[in-house]
């Protein structure tokens, strides 16, 4: 069967028009994670002979979109084993939030979502951020990066939750490929084992490795092509054999994160570091696609995703 195509740009009017009402997002969502036909989420029956779509009915109590699979005598709709499972916030002002994250460059902050969208609370569209980020984070990776790859770390400064407002630095570690894609990982302690370990379990063996002059990376030699610049010498980047080794790409990663970090969210706590993380991974890794593309995709990953508010 021939997966339904979405439509590939969408620009902020287009959204308002298109998600308007829920029943339009309801339908534009099971196109995006029901490409080929609907799946039943509890016994994964794709037949359509045995998956019937219920009549809405507000006075029984049958809502738009269920179904009934007569495979596993179950009934469900298109949000059932995904993030927005049992959330009271409208399906359509979901969709926009997904699109307005996946499309701000350096991020949009819970306050901005909340006036945007009309959210009762804060705390609502901070949940509802962080059950996007959630999504968007990778659970694993298809395959190591390869090629040639910059590997860098920075300092980002966070905050406890407990009220005190107590300052805190934690350590990123970012690998960027050239032309390719981008991985972030939060190290509260950096030792040369724990960084020489991350860079293992991400780049595959024999790659070409660019990073600074810090003594953490000196072994990287024996499995990888490693070089590096001496930037306490002054040294940003340097020409060798046709080839520019430097790290300006991861750099350049680091300095949208830490905009967003402190232009747009102010502060951060360690504990939801890694999904400001996915986020901006996500818009990266998606840069060549247009906002309605990426926010398709990301809305893929919504599946099988679920984030109680109590574990937030």
């Amino acid at each position: 069967m021939k997966a339904k195509e979405p439509q590939k740009d969408l620009t902020l009017i287009q959204l308002f028009d298109r998600f308007g009402t829920d029943e339009k997002a309801r339908k534009h969502l099971e196109t995006v994670l029901w490409p080929y036909g609907v799946v039943c989420p509890h016994c994964k029956c794709n037949d359509k002979d045995k998956i019937a779509e219920r009549a809405a009915n507000p006075d029984k109590k049958i809502r738009a979109g269920l179904r009934f699979c007569s495979n596993c005598k179950s009934q469900f709709t298109v949000t059932v084993g995904t993030v927005f499972e049992d959330s009271k916030i409208p399906l359509r002002k979901w969709l926009i939030a997904w699109y307005l994250l996946c499309s701000s460059k350096k991020g949009i902050s819970s306050l901005q979502l909340q006036r945007l969208l009309e959210l009762g609370s804060y705390r609502t569209a901070l949940f509802m951020a962080h059950r996007i980020r959630h999504a968007l984070a990778e659970t694993s990776y298809p395959e190591k990066l390869k090629g040639t790859v910059e590997i860098d770390e920075t300092s980002l400064k966070t905050q406890s939750g407990d009220g005190r407002k107590k300052e805190n630095k934690i350590t990123v570690v970012a690998m960027v490929q050239r032309g390719g894609t981008v991985r972030a990982k939060a190290m509260p302690v950096i030792s040369g084992g724990n960084l020489k370990q991350a860079v293992k379990d991400n780049v595959k063996i024999n790659a070409t490795v660019y990073t600074d002059s810090s003594a953490a990376y000196y072994d990287l030699n024996a499995s990888f092509d490693h070089h590096a610049v001496n930037h306490s010498a002054g040294e940003f980047s340097r020409k060798e054999y046709g080839y520019f080794i430097s790290t300006s790409n991861v750099e350049s990663w680091f300095s949208l994160l830490k905009r967003g970090v402190v232009g747009t969210f102010h502060h951060v706590s360690p504990q939801h570091l890694p999904l400001y993380l996915a986020e901006f991974e996500h818009r990266h890794n998606c840069r060549k696609m247009t906002d309605g593309e990426r926010t398709d995709l990301g809305l893929t990953k919504a599946t099988g995703k679920r984030l109680i508010y109590k574990t937030v």
